[in-house]
């Protein structure tokens, strides 16, 4: 793998593109715009027989591009997938990190808790990372933070609400990190980095986007957002921030692929609002509402609704009682006082005057709302004309587990109303209309769309072709890929960090791989095979066995005969190996593994993981 973030400088000078062995320069890279020719001295390449005037001349060239130079920016995660958003800014001798966070795993992916970015690159460089930033405090943008800093001591910069989110993970890490507050309109500086942070509207309070600064090129990072006008808190997304950034001039836009697919512009989350005050009027019974724990926003307009009905509200699930005592503390949800109550004190309030906040709204198997649709959950059971609200819409993926919940609450009774009913829920992503508005005001001279899915990253660059950018501007990354820009050029290189999905199970931080998991995937499908035997490896004789164990291939009272049949043919391999004077200890588990894998096939069309176990007696 080649590294183009070395300190040598490239040999590509206005417009040129490299010559590289490892990549072919019609594939691995793409360049546009070539640079007019300078009007007082032509750059050129020495060749033989130049003379000592012009290799000066080229040499005093080379050395105003290496002090101009210019800007890498490296995604490590966030593209071709949703989540695990990571991207590094590198100009010079400095690093920038924007994001660190993670994604869930994939149902293959058996016993993983989470996925995080790999690290790799930026331990290779870590003298260089002068900062991360943090756009928002949504899992797929802080959740890998705690595993970062675990590796390397790099300052956090985020707004109150992030910070307060990365503080909480911290802390059952057992961590403590160079935590720095900014706020929306507040200016900064990052090493070389000169920072804007800009007030944006998401589905979680306190979210900026990012203009960057630097002596090669500029770059706007949206972060996730949505253009909402009628905002719960009153303060909307800061578009004549925009349109000033617009007018100086941006070099790269980074901007959130999510909802590229979607048509015309994402609701408010004001009609979210509207729909649930229509159901708390209608309501004559205990309501249990379930949303993500980090949307304040919406949580703030809930309370509000129980105030108004006469209702108390408390919370259910870690998750959510964390945020919200964070939120409180933070002056983000302000409750009026006599309206929160105890989980543990609600028996005593009637059905009628009480609201319960809860995770659970994507069906997560151990959630509070899982547990109470399971009979699990230790302080609230459910009763017959319950209204159970899921206030959010299935992430793709979690539909079959979302499904599943809304039935088991159906069988107890209850009345559920979910997204499929009606407008209880809004994306906190732009759709194409708002992106069209915002590629008009940036106005940016080249654009790589992340945030997305591959086929959301494609139609993103549709919609900016639609609104006039040239193709040849617009440049779709994968993950380890990087784009070297500057104020008149971009050029892409592929596969240039290692950007690996790196698999957390339990305290385990990258050491379950493919092999383990395909492991897995094997018990899950066919079960094991346990062959166990005890031998006398100096005189070649079997001394007892072979026994044979199953777990998860067939229950062995009602397959004796198969068992049975095993255990002969095993004992066989067995004692044909030791006859022909094989002591090897791994040669003898390969006879009998290979003689049984045949045998089972044949006769029951599965294929368990054989596991055979020898003693030496």
């Amino acid at each position: 793998m080649r590294d183009y973030n070395s300190k040598k400088p490239s040999r590509k000078v206005a417009g040129k593109k490299p010559q590289s062995k490892s990549n072919k320069p019609a594939k691995a890279a793409k360049a546009v715009a070539p640079a007019k020719p300078s009007k007082k001295k032509k750059q050129v390449l020495p060749m033989r027989g130049s003379s000592k005037r012009t290799v000066a001349v080229q040499e005093k060239n080379e050395k105003k591009v290496r002090l101009a130079d210019n800007l890498k920016v490296i995604p490590i995660g966030g593209l071709n997938e949703i989540g695990k958003n990571m991207t590094v800014l590198e100009y010079k001798d400095q690093i920038l990190i924007v994001d660190c966070g993670l994604s869930f795993p994939e149902d293959e992916m058996y016993g993983i808790d989470v996925v995080i970015p790999d690290f790799s690159y930026l331990e290779k460089h870590a003298n260089k990372i002068m900062g991360l930033v943090i756009t928002h405090g949504h899992e797929d943008h802080i959740g890998a933070v705690p595993y970062l800093l675990k590796k390397l001591n790099v300052p956090v910069y985020g707004t109150r609400l992030t910070l307060g989110l990365i503080e909480n993970k911290l802390k059952e890490h057992g961590l403590k990190g160079k935590l720095n507050t900014i706020k929306a309109g507040q200016k900064f500086r990052v090493g070389e980095f000169k920072i804007e942070a800009i007030r944006t509207t998401h589905s979680i309070a306190d979210a900026i986007c990012l203009y960057i600064q630097t002596p090669a090129a500029t770059v706007f990072h949206t972060g996730d957002f949505k253009i909402d006008y009628t905002p719960i808190d009153g303060e909307p997304i800061d578009l004549a921030k925009f349109a000033e950034i617009g007018k100086k001039g941006v070099d790269l836009m980074l901007a959130d692929s999510t909802n590229a697919l979607r048509s015309g512009f994402t609701a408010s989350e004001k009609v979210v609002g509207t729909t649930l005050d229509g159901i708390f009027r209608q309501a004559d019974k205990r309501i249990i509402i379930a949303t993500f724990s980090s949307n304040v926003h919406r949580v703030q307009k809930i309370i509000e609704l129980a105030v108004k009905y006469g209702r108390k509200f408390a919370v259910s699930g870690r998750s959510m009682e964390n945020v919200v005592a964070l939120a409180v503390e933070l002056g983000y949800l302000k409750i009026p006082a006599g309206t929160y109550v105890d989980l543990n004190k609600t028996k005593n309030i009637p059905d009628d005057q009480l609201v319960i906040i809860t995770t659970g709204s994507q069906g997560e198997p151990m959630s509070a709302l899982s547990r109470m649709a399971n009979d699990e959950h230790r302080s609230v059971k459910l009763k017959k004309g319950d209204m159970v609200i899921l206030s959010s819409t299935p992430v793709p993926g979690n539909e079959k587990t979302v499904s599943t919940v809304v039935n088991r609450l159906f069988e107890k009774g209850v009345n559920v109303i979910y997204n499929d009913i009606a407008d209880i829920h809004v994306s906190g992503h732009a759709c194409q209309e708002e992106l069209k508005l915002i590629h008009t005001l940036i106005k940016p001279k080249f654009f790589m769309p992340v945030h997305g899915e591959f086929r959301h990253l494609v139609q993103h660059s549709v919609i900016a072709e639609s609104i006039g950018m040239k193709p040849d501007r617009i440049f779709i990354l994968a993950n380890g890929d990087q784009l070297t820009i500057d104020k008149k050029h971009a050029m892409k290189f592929q596969n240039v960090a290692s950007a690996e999905d790196i698999l957390v199970d339990g305290l385990g931080v990258g050491d379950v791989g493919n092999i383990v998991l395909r492991d897995r995937k094997l018990l899950s499908e066919s079960g094991l095979l346990i062959v166990v035997a005890a031998i006398d490896r100096a005189s070649g004789e079997l001394v007892s066995g072979p026994d044979i164990v199953s777990r998860g291939f067939v229950y062995v009272r009602e397959n004796e005969d198969l068992i049975n049949d095993a255990k002969d043919l095993a004992r066989a391999s067995l004692e044909a190996g030791l006859a022909a004077g094989n002591r090897d200890w791994n040669g003898l588990k390969n006879l009998v593994r290979d003689d049984l894998r045949k045998f089972i096939f044949t006769r029951t069309k599965r294929s368990p993981i054989i596991l055979p176990i020898f003693l030496d007696v």
